[in-house]
């Protein structure tokens, strides 16, 4: 009788912690699900900024380009009026 009283003590012990080990297990994968849904985020904003950067790069190197052009034509139209 003593040694089923023991056992079973035992039994209520290791079930009491597994339920401890199971609620912090529970408790870590809300943190990683939290995480993740945050990362998801930051990079989907991400993405849109450099969507952003690279038109406005893109519109740089357009202005950038005209006016190399436009500076290269007054030199041409300068150096046509020296002679």
């Amino acid at each position: 009788m003593l040694r089923h009283f023991i056992v079973r003590a035992m039994t209520q012990k290791e079930n009491t912690s597994v339920e401890v080990d199971l609620k912090a297990l529970e408790v870590r994968v809300d943190e990683l699900i939290r995480a993740c849904d945050f990362l998801k985020e930051e990079n989907k904003s991400l993405k849109l900024k450099q969507d952003s950067l690279i038109s406005e790069r893109a519109a740089l190197i357009e202005k950038t380009e005209l006016a190399k052009t436009r500076i290269e034509s007054m030199i041409t139209r300068l150096k046509s009026l020296e002679t």
